[in-house]
């Protein structure tokens, strides 16, 4: 019963709130260093843009998106998912319901819906922020992300947020969140643009490209803060996947 409480509408705002409190307090007490210093003044005139983030790693990226950016990030219907859209609404983040997924569960996770979603979001004049990888797949880019680049046109970039003092859990994607008074860096790559006549083969190129530009500026954020990767290393010790749309929650 207590669980089923959990996922109530007022259970889901309650915690909501809660975490983006938390967050926040995190955001204040931290000095966070950002590279390149000048990224924000060199990405504005190409706005929107599509922000991919590794799984797992989420829970800080709303620290990167200046008041002046829309953005909009897309959220699990399923488990945490409840919560986390209304952290991110009490941050000034839109949410669309929907995730990733393999196969069969394509329907059933609203990968095909959030894609429109995404896309008229990104048309709008919104930054989509979404997660590369899917579910108990991680570190393995899925081409979902790069179809919304594609169909969109707008440019992905890359994006590490991680904190000096954080916890690292244990989980299939070593999930961190951040602890408050300590040392922060975010760090965003060089943009990955896909063409709309992209071929198969190009497009094959452009997910690896993202998978090792996740992993550049993981390593480069972390190496900020005197600290390693907890999640180095996870994409060889899993099979290559075929994936839809990534999550961010």
């Amino acid at each position: 019963m207590g669980f089923s409480l959990l996922k109530t509408r007022a259970a889901q705002e309650t915690l909501g709130r809660l975490l983006a409190g938390y967050l926040k307090l995190v955001r204040r007490t931290n000095r966070f260093v950002v590279e390149p210093a000048d990224i924000y003044e060199k990405v504005r005139p190409e706005l929107p843009l599509i922000i991919a983030m590794w799984h797992g790693q989420h829970i800080m990226i709303p620290f990167s998106r200046p008041d002046w950016m829309p953005a909009c990030s897309l959220v699990s219907r399923h488990g945490d998912g409840g919560f986390n859209a209304v952290a991110l609404r009490q941050l000034g983040i839109g949410a669309i319901r929907g995730s990733g997924a393999l196969g069969k569960k394509i329907r059933e996770k609203g990968g095909a819906s959030a894609f429109l979603a995404m896309m008229r979001r990104l048309a709008a004049g919104e930054t989509m922020v979404l997660t590369a990888d899917i579910p108990k797949r991680a570190r393995i880019a899925g081409p979902g992300i790069i179809a919304l680049a594609r169909a969109s046109g707008r440019p992905i970039h890359p994006i590490a947020v991680v904190t000096s003092r954080r916890i690292d859990f244990k989980s299939w994607d070593r999930a961190s969140i951040g602890l408050p008074f300590g040392r922060g860096a975010i760090v965003v790559g060089e943009a990955i643009r896909v063409e709309r006549e992209a071929d198969e083969a190009t497009c094959e190129a452009a997910r690896l490209a993202l998978e090792a530009g996740l992993d550049a500026v993981h390593a480069r954020a972390y190496a900020l803060i005197g600290a390693r990767d907890p999640g180095e290393g996870l994409r060889q010790a899993q099979p290559a996947v075929q994936a839809t749309a990534g999550e961010a929650a």
